[in-house]
């Protein structure tokens, strides 16, 4: 599920990172969808979780549902397909000698039966992640700014200024906890100064970057 724990510990935080998953708990299966903000995990004792990450875009070609229609949620897979199809998905994680195995099974079998991704999604995920304009990126892929945003849409549950955003996030944690002073994470993760790092952090992650870190 991607947790973020603030170092006081407490509950668990998933923050926007452009992926959805593919989640087990004690014997089901869920999905959770694309984030724009920081999602809060209560853990419940003595319960299990397990989840697999698919990369960004590729989750709803291999689910068979538009990012859009999942973002900011967490569904039961039972409510997204028919059922006799959810019960053999479910059975052949629950079968696996661990519900981590049997994901990396079911993810498996679904990217086979779904073909190769896209490859313009991935070309615009390195773009964006680099930290490349979004309408140069646009040009580069020989996209108009309304199609690129429909694609973004389906493959990612928001617009590509949306996504550009959320990588931009996860390059300054990167950063940030590799222990790059704050000024130049700014820098070289692509904010215009300190100040605007730290509102873009507070915004999508809900709390202060400096909570996010791990102490030293």
């Amino acid at each position: 599920m991607r947790p973020d724990a603030g170092p006081g510990g407490g509950a668990a935080r998933v923050l926007p990172d452009g992926c959805m998953d593919l989640l087990w708990h004690e014997g089901r299966l869920l999905v959770a969808g694309p984030d724009t903000r920081a999602y809060a995990v209560e853990g419940v004792p003595g319960t299990r979780w397990a989840g697999v990450r698919f990369y960004p875009g590729t989750a709803p070609a291999l689910l068979g549902v538009p990012a859009h229609e999942l973002r900011d949620r967490r569904v039961d897979l039972a409510d997204l397909w028919p059922a006799a199809r959810t019960r053999g998905l479910t059975d052949l994680v629950n079968a696996a000698a661990g519900p981590a195995r049997g994901l990396e099974e079911a993810a498996l079998s679904l990217a086979a039966a779904a073909g190769p991704p896209d490859p313009l999604l991935r070309r615009l995920v390195t773009a964006l992640d680099a930290g490349r304009p979004v309408g140069a990126t646009a040009d580069a892929l020989g996209l108009g700014a309304r199609r690129l945003h429909r694609r973004a849409l389906t493959a990612f549950g928001y617009g590509p200024k949306t996504l550009a955003r959320v990588l931009r996030l996860q390059r300054a944690l990167r950063l940030a906890r590799d222990g790059v002073p704050l000024a130049r994470t700014a820098a070289l993760a692509g904010f215009a100064d300190q100040a605007h790092l730290a509102r873009d952090v507070k915004a999508l992650a809900g709390l202060p970057l400096r909570e996010l870190l791990p102490r030293r």
